[in-house]
């Protein structure tokens, strides 16, 4: 799936981009080309995405059922993501070859850094602009979650807050957030799909030297 989305991490600028490996032994995030701009720039294919994230495996009919949406208007849109390689047809999971149901795309993505610029800055700055609302929403769950647990009316673990300070340099600080991205992946490489009890969790990293 898509494990991550970041706007520092270093990838080379290639049509088809192609992620490398990191000192950590994990592929780092490619850059989004103009097509994965355009995709993501949109409100609705942001809810798409959203949605596949959430559920892994979704047919045009049930996505456009949990959005409301016209079928043909989420079919146009799913063509477009998947044409921009952001999401897949999962074969293994159709009922016969005229079913087609799509799953996100393998793969971590970065808008860009300094040694590799956005390829447009608008069509970035949108695509901020959509993740910066979802962080929003993500704070605005945990927020209104977080009283019922601290008070012991819920006992379950829905969500957490963290926040810690360190002292890094930047090189120190981009192996962090590499250490971090693969302890993501590895745990949900190693999670069994079927378990019981499984949830679908939402995961922001955002964080910010001094100087900012």
């Amino acid at each position: 799936m898509l494990r991550s989305m970041t706007v520092d991490q270093d990838a080379p600028e290639e049509s088809e981009p192609t992620p490398r490996m990191s000192s950590t032994g994990h592929a780092e995030a490619a850059t989004m080309s103009t097509a994965m701009l355009k995709a993501m720039a949109h409100p609705l294919r942001q809810r798409i995405l959203q949605l596949l994230r959430q559920r892994r495996h979704l047919r045009a009919a049930d996505a456009a059922a949990e959005l409301a949406e016209p079928a043909n208007k989420v079919s146009f849109h799913l063509r477009v993501l998947a044409d921009a390689g952001l999401i897949e047809e999962a074969p293994e999971k159709a009922r016969d070859g005229r079913d087609r149901v799509w799953k996100v795309s393998e793969g971590s993505w970065s808008l860009g850094n300094a040694e590799h610029p956005v390829p447009d800055e608008a069509l970035g700055d949108a695509v901020i602009q959509a993740l910066v609302a979802e962080h929003y929403d993500l704070v605005r769950r945990v927020a209104a979650w977080a009283p019922e647990y601290t008070t012991g009316r819920e006992t379950h673990v829905h969500g957490t807050f963290t926040r810690s300070s360190t002292h890094l340099t930047e090189a120190e600080f981009v192996e962090l957030m590499a250490v971090i991205q693969k302890a993501i992946s590895d745990a949900e490489d190693a999670h069994d799909e079927n378990a019981p009890g499984t949830r679908a969790f939402d995961i922001d990293i955002i964080a910010a030297d001094d100087t900012l």
